[in-house]
């Protein structure tokens, strides 16, 4: 064999050597990257400023604090003095204009429909210090719905349809009888104690 053969073999060996080097230390890199990755996620490994990053992230679940009771003998409000707002807090088009349809094939009174922050929820109610026993008789028509109280006098009453909510209850399951009083839930405060404050009470379950 030349000595120029011999070179080039030497420097083919040095090469192949060089790449064996090169891609056992990525597939090494990886291999450790993908560990870290598990140890993280599993929780075993905590790293610096980790937690606060998942600390910023917003929680959309909601505060729940005490709401409002109807006041005592209270009877449902008749849907046609019910002024309805309908809120669409989701990505779904059309939702608050069918639902709207919907409450007013009922006998509500619809004011606005319109696009609003979004809600994870099922569906929550918002009204003012005259609509409390509006806001219960809306209330009935939807399964799983919540009731945020505002500091304000007015009496029509906005519902926000969050990510959950899928249709209003079936009319035969609302419940309400017009001759009967507002159940007052457990653990609602007492409807004059919300009337004479100023305060803004955070979005509760009612129901």
């Amino acid at each position: 064999m030349s000595e120029i053969e011999r070179n080039r073999q030497l420097r083919r060996r040095h090469m192949h050597e060089r790449q064996a080097v090169v891609f056992g230390v990525l597939l090494a890199g990886l291999a450790l990257v993908g560990l870290g990755a598990a140890a993280v996620y599993t929780g075993n490994l905590n790293l610096p400023g980790l937690d606060r990053a998942i600390a910023q992230v917003p929680s959309p679940s909601e505060a729940l604090q005490p709401y409002p009771c109807p006041p005592v003998g209270q009877l449902p409000v008749a849907a046609s003095a019910i002024t309805v707002n309908v809120n669409n807090a989701t990505t779904r088009v059309g939702l608050a204009g069918a639902t709207a349809e919907a409450l007013k094939q009922r006998g509500f009174v619809i004011g606005t429909t319109s696009t609003v922050d979004a809600y994870d929820g099922v569906a929550r109610i918002s009204f003012g210090k005259n609509g409390v026993a509006q806001a219960y008789t809306v209330m009935a028509q939807f399964d799983g719905a919540t009731m945020l109280a505002l500091a304000v006098d007015d009496a029509s009453v906005n519902v926000a349809l969050g990510a959950k909510f899928d249709s209003l209850k079936p009319v035969e399951a609302v419940g309400l009888d017009p001759a009967v009083p507002l159940v007052a839930p457990a653990g609602c405060t007492p409807y004059e104690e919300f009337a004479s404050t100023a305060q803004t009470p955070a979005p509760t379950p009612a129901g």
